[in-house]
């Protein structure tokens, strides 16, 4: 059986109930040390660092994500993608594409709630 994390009220809010925190309002969105991103549910390995980017769209942004680590669903209503994790099923947020902000034209917009950072080293985590 996998082990998860206990969540608080508001992580859970977004990765079970498919919520989203308010913009510009979670702890990675101007975050950039080096290290990776992972579940903050089950922990598994999503992005890198180096995948992230400055969206100016209020949420983490990610041009990339590890191999296999995120798949892509319908949102209900059909206009989006969500994108949820390939281990859990935590909701993460969702991926637009086109828009032109990197050279990869993939824009993973995902809920800080819905991540952890884990740094290269000890001393990147303060």
């Amino acid at each position: 059986m996998m082990k998860l994390n206990k969540l608080t009220p508001e992580e859970e809010n977004v990765i079970s109930g498919k919520g989203t925190e308010a913009p510009f309002s979670g702890q990675y969105n101007d975050f950039y040390k080096e290290g990776i991103y992972v579940c903050r549910r089950c922990e598994n390995a999503l992005f890198e660092s180096k995948a992230k980017f400055k969206s100016g769209c209020g949420w983490p942004s990610f041009d990339d994500h590890f191999k296999n680590a995120i798949k892509r669903v319908p949102d209900k209503d059909g206009a989006r993608t969500e994108i949820i994790c390939n281990k859990c099923g935590a909701h993460l947020g969702h991926v637009f594409e086109g828009e032109g902000l990197t050279e990869k034209g993939t824009r993973h917009c995902v809920n800080s709630l819905s991540i952890k950072f884990v740094p290269n080293n000890i001393s990147d985590s303060m």
